[in-house]
């Protein structure tokens, strides 16, 4: 009886188990199931439209939002996802490290782009960051041997291709050729840039095509950059209504060649011929209107976002940057750019919802950097500010080398706010290099307008977790950067006393506007402070793809559905 009892109870157990088994196998299937239907309904946006706006302070927003239609800047504000504490989080704040670290995601330190241009330390001589002899220009007889070669990481825009088995068109345009070179990354389609001089094209280089296609010599046979330079610069709006910026002539904005005063109107048909012909293009508000034309007819002659898989078109408007130096942040100029850059942009939006289609394309607008007010403009208010003289600190930088080493030959090169030591000549003198190093940082903060010093081995050996040193530190690179780095006083900059400039780590430099919009994500805002480095692994989340190898920035989480 028991050998029974034994028997029924064992029998009951296993067929639980046996149950219990099912049951988990089912719930696993079904979890299986789930997530395979996630991903045969995953739906990336046809198009991912990139907008970078060269010089753009992020405080434009808000200064001249009274001057925007309903359709541009309003619209992005209001429909899209508007983030207000947005910087970059390194030094130098130049066109083509914005640029880049927008698309890889990360800081020069691994990205490699130092600046626009940099002392290359191994080949001794300066470079020009997207200059690149083994190719050939593409569409006229020069400024085309170009390639993203110096980049040393990847893009969104190459983790898109790479997702997609290189399927989908990426494709790069700007008046500038690293603006349009570097965030269309190293498998793009293509990238064109606008020649002006007397050849007044968009152009390209043999890294992308052969020839260019039809669709691109049409519109450079078409006369529109010409067209828009047989017109008048004058205000959108009535000038006595531009309450947002000072007087139209001043002595803190720099004119064009010919005309005495730097104030409206410009008629561009007289002044084109003592400044440079198609090369005044860049520098006036139609420069934006140009590169919304192209970028209309880039999206029709390539059918972007009318294939199963995703396109991206990277967009750089320049001329914000050409006008924001001439005439400084707070000229009638800028204000004007940016009230016809709101039109350009409500045009290029409904273009965009009517050929791609609404719900169709995902858009994000940002800044490769701002701008400092001019600072003798500053001085007249009281605040504190000025100018770097070069030639002074290099003779009181050679002073030191003489008074400690007694030599003047220790430097080999001062550029970007870095000095370049000659290592030849402090083995040859047996020296210390790492005595020279701090003998010059501790030096160099006497010099009058440093406010800090540091050098290189102190940025291998150290982590900074804060302030200007941590934004320095993010923009070293030990292959490519100085022996030592200096930080000059805030609004204070090596240029000329009139137009505004870039490059620091201050908050005039480093604050931009940054609002996601369209498919994938959400209406809203925050104050939340955030790094543009996390521009791209954002954008990686709503792709459902790999970061760029690079990445340091992480995933704005708030912004997506």
């Amino acid at each position: 009886m028991k050998k029974l009892f034994s028997f029924i109870l064992i029998s009951f157990m296993l067929i639980q188990c046996g149950s219990a088994n099912t049951k988990s196998h089912k719930t696993i299937t079904q979890k299986n199931t789930s997530v395979a239907q996630q991903i045969d309904s995953l739906k990336r946006p046809k198009l991912i439209v990139g907008i970078i706006v060269d010089q753009m302070r992020y405080d434009y927003l808000i200064k001249f939002y009274h001057k925007y239609g309903e359709g541009g800047f309003k619209r992005l504000m209001s429909s899209g996802y508007n983030l207000q504490n947005v910087h970059f989080n390194y030094i130098p704040t130049y066109t083509a490290v914005g640029h880049t670290s927008i698309y890889t995601g990360t800081t020069p330190t691994n990205h490699g782009i130092i600046g626009n241009n940099w002392y290359e330390k191994f080949e001794k001589k300066y470079i020009y960051c997207v200059d690149d002899a083994s190719y050939n220009t593409v569409g006229t007889n020069e400024g085309g041997q170009k390639s993203p070669y110096r980049m040393l990481t990847t893009t969104i825009t190459d983790q898109l291709k790479l997702a997609q088995n290189m399927k989908g068109k990426t494709i790069g345009i700007s008046i500038k050729d690293r603006s349009a070179i570097l965030p269309a990354g190293h498998t793009a389609n293509a990238a064109y840039w606008f020649k002006g001089g007397d050849d007044g094209k968009f152009i390209s280089s043999t890294f992308y095509m052969d020839t260019l296609p039809t669709w691109v010599n049409d519109f450079n046979n078409s006369g529109v950059a010409n067209a828009y330079l047989e017109k008048t610069w004058d205000t959108y709006y009535n000038i006595e209504s531009y309450t947002e910026t000072i007087s139209d002539a001043n002595n803190f904005e720099r004119p064009f060649n010919g005309k005495e005063s730097p104030s409206f109107p410009y008629d561009l048909s007289e002044l084109r011929k003592e400044n440079g012909n198609y090369d005044l293009l860049k520098a006036v508000a139609f420069g934006n209107d140009f590169t919304t034309d192209f970028a209309k007819a880039t999206i029709i002659g390539e059918n972007l976002g009318k294939s199963e898989f995703t396109d991206f078109l990277a967009v750089s408007y320049s001329s914000t940057d050409y006008v924001g130096h001439q005439f400084g942040v707070d000229s009638k100029e800028v204000e004007d750019s940016y009230i016809r850059l709101d039109k350009n942009l409500e045009d290029f939006i409904l273009f965009l919802d009517e050929k791609v289609g609404k719900g169709n394309y995902s858009l994000f607008l940002t800044a490769d950097h701002a701008a400092v007010q001019v600072p003798s403009y500053l001085q007249t208010l009281k605040i504190p500010g000025g100018y770097f003289d070069k030639d002074k600190f290099k003779a009181f930088v050679n002073k030191q080398t003489q008074t400690y080493f007694n030599s003047t030959e220790l430097i080999e090169n001062i550029s970007n706010n870095q000095i370049f030591l000659n290592k030849e000549k402090i083995k040859a003198l047996n020296l210390d290099i790492l005595k020279v190093e701090q003998v010059l940082v501790d030096e160099l903060i006497n010099f009058s307008k440093v406010y800090k010093s540091v050098s290189a081995h102190t940025m291998q050996a150290t982590s900074f977790n804060s302030g200007i040193l941590q934004t320095l530190q993010n923009g070293y690179n030990q292959k490519r950067s100085g022996d030592i780095l200096f930080v000059p006083n805030p609004t204070t900059i090596s240029y000329s006393k009139v137009g505004s400039t870039h490059g620091s780590g201050y908050s005039y430099d480093t604050h931009v506007p940054l609002i996601f919009y369209g498919e994938g994500f959400k209406k809203g805002s925050s104050n939340t402070y955030y790094p543009i480095i996390d521009i791209a692994p954002t954008l990686a989340s709503l792709l459902k793809i790999e970061q760029p190898n690079g990445t340091t920035g992480k995933t704005i989480t708030e912004v997506l559905k």
